[in-house]
């Protein structure tokens, strides 16, 4: 099938109102949820990357084959085909704890919705395809360091089994885009490319927030009763008519997401770098990919964001109480609805009820326990939360790889009573940056050795089977991440004209908890030179 046989249902724009200003021009947009507007067509569009998995979501060929040529044109916005109704989203947003006001889509153009199998929708938008009235100052395009990073961690994140937008394609456009990486006056011109971004929508907090704040209270009411009804059926009364009880059950449903969301990041180690309310997915799914890094020694106040070096607001540690925070001012949006904040009291409760019970899944989970009790102490060293939160003590004792430790801790044997400390700490070495085998700093290597040692009672009282446990720890910590470097190394050299290592990285992070013998160097620590590189440790909003 070919995207102009594609099914498409334009519901965001036929159900909500538009900006009348037909022409494309930067401005303050009231009383509309979007702006129709065209992706601004590029010089030599060709295609480098395609996800077979997001193109059997819409209906699209596993291998665009022939049809390459005639994908790129679509999916870099040089050709609308029937069907497609484009517009940019108009929203605001928190940023950095700040009210920035209006924001909307400045570089991203959904180009329109489509409904699949089951009824789902998907809408497909394009990440760098020129202005729109909300590009403020820029110029809507993309650069492909940061559509290749967007490009690959939407599929190793929605692989690694946490909620994501997904993304079909990367298009490299022929043209240059002039970027200041790290806003020092050092602007340069760099290739430019785009993403083309899938999910079934990407409404985000600040939606909602911009349309309080200035008073459009009607229209407020309009969007969430249609993001209900759309996105959250099960919700409609049999009336059909929302109620303050149907906004506040709406409302506890997004907090559970989000929790699940970012019980999952922490998990694998992902921090998002810049979480403004305008980067909050009202569906609970993780949403773009700027300047977001991968945990490699474990290091709960590191953020990737050079924006956010002084304060560290979005650091690794601080996301969930900033999800809290986010969820908070995205109730404030939407008390006209109820006239109060009380009904929206039970979804913060909601949140951290949802957080609790996922993280102790997790980390049960990750640790080759069973689940792990609410009531359990969180004190006593030899509970399930007592382990867990001591296992975060023992990361941070010394440079440690999380990833690498918590995959390796499966190889420990816990399950003999009388094993040496050397056999204890055997698998446990490659996890290690500044330690040489059997050299571990004294104080971390006690508080490890006590710890795994009070980690082994608990194993052999549960007296669960090694190899159920063995194969429980290996479906909870990957053996792949998308570490910074990685991503790197496919951006050196897609510039320098081979996209294939973009392809082989896709390939390895679709089966990221299975052994891959053939991609071993892919699973090893950040090498030397990556840990001050600009785009290993060091990113910026810039793209």
């Amino acid at each position: 099938m070919t995207l102009a046989a594609l099914p498409f249902d334009n519901s965001f724009v036929r159900e909500l109102p538009g900006d009348p200003e037909p022409e494309n021009f930067r401005r303050a947009v009231h009383g509309a949820c979007f702006s129709r507007v065209a992706p601004t067509p590029v010089r030599a569009p060709k295609l480098l990357a395609w996800a077979r998995e997001v193109a059997a979501l819409v209906g699209l060929p596993a291998d665009p084959g022939p049809d390459s040529d005639e994908l790129a044109e679509v999916l870099a916005g040089n050709r609308v085909v029937p069907g497609m109704d484009p517009y940019a989203a108009c929203y605001g947003g928190h940023q950095f704890g700040n009210w920035a006001d209006q924001l909307g889509d400045g570089r991203a153009i959904t180009l329109g919705e489509l409904r699949g199998e089951g009824g789902l929708r998907w809408e497909l938008q394009l990440k760098g395809a020129g202005p729109t009235p909300y590009s403020r100052r820029g110029d809507g395009r993309a650069v492909l360091r940061s559509s290749i990073r967007e490009f690959l961690c939407s599929e190793a994140m929605h692989h690694l089994g946490v909620p994501t937008t997904r993304a079909l394609s990367l298009v490299e456009t022929g043209d240059a885009v002039v970027r200041d990486m790290f806003y020092d006056g050092h602007a340069k011109p760099e290739p430019g490319a785009i993403v083309c971004r899938v999910a079934p929508s990407f409404l985000r907090f600040g939606n909602f927030e911009l349309l309080t704040a200035r008073g459009e209270h009607e229209l407020l009411a309009r969007l969430a009763d249609y993001t209900i009804a759309t996105h959250f059926p099960e919700l409609v009364s049999a009336s059909g008519q929302a109620s303050a009880q149907t906004y506040a059950a709406w409302f506890a449903e997004v907090c559970r997401r989000t929790a699940e969301m970012i019980a999952h990041w922490m998990r694998v180690g992902f921090v998002h770098g810049v979480m403004n309310t305008d980067n909050m997915s009202i569906l609970g799914l993780t949403i773009d990919y700027g300047p977001y890094g991968w945990i490699d020694d474990y290091d709960p106040d590191w953020t990737p964001n050079t924006t956010d070096a002084m304060r560290r607001r979005y650091r690794f540690g601080n996301q969930p109480r900033i999800a809290v925070w986010n969820l908070i001012k995205l109730a404030t949006a939407l008390q006209p609805l109820v006239g109060s904040g009380e009904p929206f009291e039970d979804g913060i409760r909601a949140f951290a009820e949802a957080l609790d019970h996922h993280t102790r899944s997790m980390f049960a989970a990750k640790l080759g326990l069973e689940p792990i009790s609410a009531d359990e102490d969180p004190e006593d060293p030899s509970s399930g939360l007592g382990l867990a939160s001591a296992a975060l003590r023992v990361l941070g004792s010394t440079p440690t790889d999380m990833t690498i430790f918590y995959r390796a801790l499966a190889e420990v044997p816990l399950g003999r009573e009388q094993a040496s400390d050397d056999e204890l700490l055997a698998p446990l070495w490659p996890a290690y940056y500044e330690a040489e085998p059997g050299e571990l700093p004294a104080t971390a290597r006690s508080l490890t050795l006590a710890w795994l040692r009070q980690l082994g009672e608990r194993v052999r009282g549960e007296n669960l089977d090694p190899d159920r446990r063995r194969a429980r720890m290996f479906a909870a910590n990957p053996k792949f991440v998308l570490r910074n470097y990685l991503a790197q190394l496919a951006i050196d050299r897609a510039e320098a004209g081979d996209p294939s290592l973009v392809g082989e990285l896709l390939d390895l992070m679709r089966r990221p908890y299975d052994e891959q013998p053939r991609h071993e160097q892919y699973a090893g620590k950040r090498p030397d030179w990556a840990k001050n590189r600009p785009g290993c440790s060091t990113l910026s909003c810039s793209s």
